[in-house]
């Protein structure tokens, strides 16, 4: 790395008035008492949210402006990534902004168009066991004729109970742990044969098994090449992992926060317990991690935006640094505020659960560390 390399982790004018303008937005908007609401009415989903965000080009930030779209670039949308883990801001942003943005990009223009309006949502069907591995799938494409035949199920989709197309990753040859013989299909999601059955999950969002029975496809909803899906899908799958790092780094930032607060605010012996010297080292120690993780954002971000091909390392690095500054945020947050921060009735319960699953989406701290580690040798 040159000297002049870390030069690049600063924000640019242009980066920083979209994180201002997004911090402001998400601040009136109050996104954690919407999720609250929700969570109460037992809804998954935010369409009026999403409908201003998709107003203001958050939908389109990755894609080109021929469709619509602004073209930001990856930093740019780990930006609003942030923001949104932020304020536990409730969209489909990484899977329709982002991961299906990045994986129709120069192959669907008129899915992509509505896709940067905010009026095409995707889920991305990949997973099929409790831990993400694309070369596990099982799930059949059997050539029937000129036709395919899918069947299987995909599990614990994020955003796929309410999305209105899926990419679903299926195998048209090789064997279960093999990477050959993927492809990736493109259907909307009440095609005949597809069974969508809604999740419960700890972080009260939008997740669904999704169940193929008999799903007719053609050729014509192939994305990329039969039998070479690992190389349509990764980059989106990339894109993800970088996105869902940079929420869970402002997740941390927001739990951090409120905890900050809390310690300025709650009094013992007459005085702020802030002002006890074994609080402000947990605290201090905390905001080493985060900001060790923010520069390890930005360096995905960019790395992104600089060579997707070649941003792996990067992309792992900052989702495993995430993960685990996620993970040491909300434990402080939640022994910080003592009893209290136990209870439903704070809102640090919120951040701890969508930690967890955050943390678990596209790869969890193990996943990751392990790509880092083969990546360096």
């Amino acid at each position: 790395m040159s000297a002049a390399a870390p030069a690049s982790l600063v924000e640019t004018d242009d980066e920083a008035l979209l994180r201002d303008a997004a911090r402001g937005f998400l601040a009136g908007a109050d996104p954690l008492a919407r999720l609250r609401a929700m969570r109460d009415e037992g809804r998954a989903t935010d369409p009026e949210l999403w409908r201003e965000m998709a107003a203001m080009g958050w939908a389109g930030v990755l894609v080109d402006e021929a469709n619509g779209g602004s073209a930001m670039g990856h930093r740019a949308a780990g930006i609003l990534a942030e923001e949104m883990g932020r304020t536990l801001a409730l969209s489909p942003f990484t899977s329709s902004a982002v991961m299906a943005a990045t994986a129709l990009a120069g192959r669907a223009t008129d899915r992509l168009s509505a896709v940067a309006a905010g009026d095409l949502s995707y889920a991305i069907a990949v997973d099929e066991g409790p831990k993400h591995n694309l070369a596990t799938t099982a799930l059949a494409a059997s050539r029937v004729g000129n036709r395919y035949r899918l069947d299987g199920c995909k599990r614990f989709v994020a955003d796929g109970g309410a999305a209105d197309r899926i990419l679903v990753l299926a195998r048209t040859g090789g064997s279960p742990g093999g990477a050959d013989g993927l492809t990736v299909f493109d259907l909307e999601a009440d095609r005949a044969g597809i069974e969508r059955t809604r999740r419960d999950s700890i972080d009260a969002r939008d997740a669904a098994d999704i169940t193929f029975n008999g799903v007719e496809a053609t050729g014509d909803d192939v994305l990329g090449d039969e039998g070479n899906g690992l190389a349509a899908i990764a980059p989106a799958i990339r894109a993800g992992q970088a996105a869902v790092a940079a929420e869970l780094a402002g997740l941390s930032a927001g739990a951090f926060a409120m905890t900050v607060d809390y310690l300025k605010d709650r009094k013992q012996f007459g005085v702020p317990i802030g002002s006890f010297q074994a609080l402000q080292h947990r605290a201090a120690h905390l905001w080493t991690h985060m900001e060790v993780t923010a520069s390890a954002i930005a360096h995905a971000g960019r790395a992104l935006d600089d060579d997707a091909d070649t941003a792996q390392l990067a992309v792992s690095l900052a989702k495993a640094r995430a993960a685990d500054t996620a993970r040491l945020a909300v434990a402080e947050g939640v022994q910080m505020h003592g009893g209290i921060g136990m209870t439903d009735a704070h809102n640090m319960g919120f951040f701890v659960k969508r930690a967890r699953v955050a943390t678990e989406w596209l790869g969890d701290y193990g996943h990751h560390a392990a790509h880092v580690a083969r990546l360096r040798r």
